[in-house]
């Protein structure tokens, strides 16, 4: 049985950031390459042993070296990006990001053949077998297990707004859901997702993960694919919130808010916060909005007495913790109004094209 433990929680505010991508061929349509990118000639360098791939064919994923310097993740973050461009152009595919493919439709694609992914599909079955989907996952390192599991439970009321300025996938299966992230619907059709309940501590959350694997209902701790938990593997607090992006800077300015977010978390615990303890039914409804309406969406306060509006969010969030690129992400037109607009304007070919990275 595969659990992690407390003491990997040994170092604070180290970074990591995994992103999913889709293979693609030469108009931008989905591609099954994952056997010619991953298994028949795997890449060296910066990318060697830092790409696997997803459940369907042409979906992969990648990860950052363990960033202790937080000033250089925009760097590794385009870095391997630009690995995988250049590894898959050099297999004659391109990559692209959203949160959804808007020309995939699962029922004409492959799924892979790993005996995990072999396993989920026989043991979750539909939801699993169309689950397309493409996300961001931030990784800041904690340096104790119960600081861990504080900052996760608190770090749950400011996902909601993170997925709704990620917002990156209105299309699914050839239509337009009339969602702004139809990923986080799609995704959460599957067990153990979503806005996850708040744990006591980091032996109650062990204790839930031990059990879990214990029952049959997982086969192994990563099968908790809540939007935020304590890595119990990797010594972090992991967001697992946002939308994928086809422009770096967004990722970055997701990466950099999470890291900042965490920061300020673990400090408050530090400084005997008691912490907040709102309603799982209001955090799935703050979720909703922002799934629901992206940029447009307001969010049930953390005091639960007010609503706050995306763009106070933001600029009290920027204030508060130093940051920038949040303002930068809500300022322009947002992934989904952007994939809108080009599908309406110039066709599906063209939103194809446009999702690829250069």
């Amino acid at each position: 049985m595969e659990l992690g433990s407390a003491d990997a929680f040994d170092r604070m505010g180290t970074l990591g950031v995994e992103e999913e991508f889709y293979i693609v061929d030469g108009d931008g349509r989905p591609a099954s390459g994952i056997s010619d990118l991953v298994y028949d000639s795997p890449p060296e360098g910066l990318l060697g042993d830092r790409i696997d791939h997803e459940l369907f064919r042409f979906t992969v994923e990648t990860q950052t070296p363990l960033i202790e310097d937080p000033s250089e993740a925009g760097d590794l973050v385009r870095a391997v990006r630009q690995a995988l461009v250049d590894h898959a152009a050099d297999h004659g595919y391109r990559i692209a990001a959203a949160g959804l493919h808007p020309a995939a439709k699962w029922r004409e694609l492959d799924h892979a053949t790993k005996p995990r992914y072999k396993s989920q599909l026989d043991r979750i079955q539909y939801p699993q077998h169309r689950n397309t989907t493409a996300g961001l996952h931030v990784h800041v390192g904690v340096d104790d297990a119960d600081k861990a599991t504080w900052v996760a439970n608190e770090a749950r009321w400011y996902l909601p707004p993170l997925l709704a300025l990620s917002a990156n996938s209105p299309f699914w299966n050839g239509f337009d859901t009339g969602l702004s992230s139809a990923r986080a619907k799609i995704f959460e059709n599957l067990p153990n997702t979503g806005m996850p309940s708040r744990f006591s501590d980091f032996e109650a959350f062990q204790e839930f993960e031990r059990r879990m694997v214990e029952f049959g209902s997982i086969e192994d701790r990563g099968e908790l694919w809540f939007d935020v938990r304590p890595h119990t593997g990797h010594g972090t607090v992991e967001v697992r919130t946002p939308d994928a992006q086809s422009d770096p800077e967004r990722t970055l300015a997701f990466v950099e808010y999470v890291h900042a977010l965490v920061l300020d978390l673990a400090e408050r615990y530090e400084d005997g916060e008691s912490g907040t303890d709102l309603r799982r039914e209001l955090l799935d409804e703050n979720k909703w909005r922002a799934t629901r309406h992206g940029h447009e969406a307001s969010f049930v306060g953390r005091d639960a007495e007010s609503t706050v509006s995306l763009g106070e969010f933001v600029d009290s969030e920027c204030d508060r913790l130093g940051v920038d690129g949040l303002r930068d992400v809500y300022d322009a037109e947002s992934g989904t109004e952007r994939q809108r607009r080009i599908r309406t304007e110039e066709g599906l070919d063209a939103l194809c094209e446009h999702l690829c990275l250069e």
